[in-house]
């Protein structure tokens, strides 16, 4: 049997870390891979794919008033 222990979870929203513009996005998926799990991030009407360590669940606010 298999465990996963996701950090973010559905409907949640997230920031990207390398994002200047800090846009909210929202969990919409979360795949499971060898490598690890990947979160589907939706902004609008599009989605991206990212690793737990390329997201936050707090807006960096120093990031983006620069």
């Amino acid at each position: 049997m298999m465990v996963i222990e996701n950090v973010f979870d559905l409907g949640q929203i997230v920031y990207l870390k390398t994002d200047d513009d800090q846009k909210a996005r929202m969990i919409i998926g979360i795949q499971v891979r060898p490598t690890g799990l990947l979160y589907i991030a939706q902004l609008g009407t599009v989605e991206t794919y990212h690793y737990e360590i390329e997201l936050s669940g707090q807006i960096d606010i120093l990031k983006k008033t620069e």
